[in-house]
């Protein structure tokens, strides 16, 4: 792959913005990033989004942001891929690049989703899975994650209560956000007690939606100005495959199928191994999600990640960071920007930007964004260069 840098992150504040449309959120995130770039103008954009269609009744989101933005007569379209629409857009911005048909471009990715009753918003939600043999059956999107979180537990023996450490760390590290939605520390006890949703998903083993945007600039490496303030953080992957749409379908639903060969091709990609990956941010949509991630992608054996959680290796301080700034658990999951905001908060590492929780001497970082139940699965590796 043509070397790719990114040269400007943008993010706002994920929440309850009921005073801001989604055309200002999202422009609040493009001009923080070009501000940082240091650049006025790209030749592309591509906006990551879900339910901008079916929550917000706007469509065109390409010609909306590039327009709000000052970008008019750039190309500019939406990129859709359920939750992992945001890793979509950007990788779509990288392929316009590497390619050589655009020498800039900036990935966006937007949502608003707090609008809407509970209700409206779990139904759109549930388009992200199969319409015809789950959603039209009355399951939903976190029934499906409890069903496979119920079969993990019983197949490898774990507890409930074994899955804590996924969201009091998430919590802990989000304390330090002030883009966070969640930034409250969380105890054992709390997750014991927390209100079920389905079982066993309780309150505390989801992430919450939100309202929020996040914005990236790249650019090739052979446009880099001779000096730069800033270090150099290069996209050393970029990969994407896909499963079955619905989870049934699948040989083994206790594993990301997906999730392990889009991380096997963005490894042999960067010419790394696993235990080069310095911090991972992965997609903890729910914690069952942690643990399947990271079984797929090489890090825990099959059926031992919250072994790795109980140890405290997936602390700011153990073998493997992750979550570092909240996750999707407490960061929040505004679901069509979660994919770049999991890419700012590599940059702000990698940067050593990420104040308290800043991994030390942290040089190559990795992020995973699922859309749907892992029907879709974008894997990024960035190292810094400089």
């Amino acid at each position: 792959m043509q070397g790719i840098a990114v040269i400007g992150i943008g993010q706002t504040q994920i929440g309850e913005h009921w005073s801001v449309s989604l055309r200002e959120l999202a422009g609040q995130a493009v001009f923080a990033a070009l501000a940082d770039a240091s650049m006025g103008k790209v030749d592309g954009l591509f906006v990551g989004n879900m339910l901008s269609g079916t929550l917000v009744r706007q469509e065109s989101l390409g010609v909306l942001v590039a327009d709000w933005v000052g970008q008019k007569n750039r190309e500019a379209f939406k990129v859709e891929a359920a939750c992992g629409s945001g890793a979509a857009a950007l990788r779509t911005a990288i392929m316009a690049v590497s390619s050589g048909e655009m020498d800039t471009a900036l990935a966006v990715g937007v949502e608003k989703m707090t609008e809407t009753k509970g209700p409206e918003t779990a139904a759109a939600l549930a388009t992200a899975a199969d319409a015809d043999y789950e959603a039209f059956q009355g399951v939903s999107f976190v029934a499906l994650n409890a069903l496979i979180m119920q079969r993990y537990i019983h197949t490898y023996g774990w507890q409930h209560s074994d899955f804590a450490p996924f969201s009091i760390n998430a919590h802990a590290n989000a304390v330090n956000n002030p883009y966070a939605r969640l930034r409250e520390p969380i105890s054992e006890q709390a997750y014991r007690d927390a209100r079920m949703i389905a079982t066993p998903i309780n309150l505390l083993d989801a992430s919450p939606i939100g309202d929020g945007a996040a914005a990236l600039v790249i650019t090739s490496t052979e446009h880099l100005a001779p000096t730069r303030e800033k270090p150099v953080i290069e996209i050393k992957a970029s990969t994407s495959s896909t499963d079955t749409l619905a989870v049934h379908d699948r040989q083994d639903p206790l594993f990301l199928e997906a999730a392990y060969k889009s991380a096997r091709r963005a490894y042999a990609q960067a010419g790394i191994n696993p235990q080069d990956i310095d911090l991972f941010e992965l997609h903890d949509a729910f914690s069952i999600m942690s643990a399947l991630s990271l079984e797929a992608c090489g890090f825990a054996e099959r059926g031992q990640a919250p072994r790795l959680a109980l140890d405290g290796g997936i602390q700011l301080s153990g073998s493997l960071p992750i979550t570092t700034l909240g996750g999707l658990k407490a960061r929040g999951h505004p679901v069509g920007a979660t994919g770049i905001y999991q890419i700012v908060e590599v940059v702000q590492q990698l940067r050593g930007a990420a104040g308290r929780n800043q991994i030390p001497d942290a040089r190559i970082g990795m992020a995973q964004n699922i859309g749907g139940s892992g029907a879709t699965v974008l894997t990024h590796i960035l190292e810094r260069i400089s």
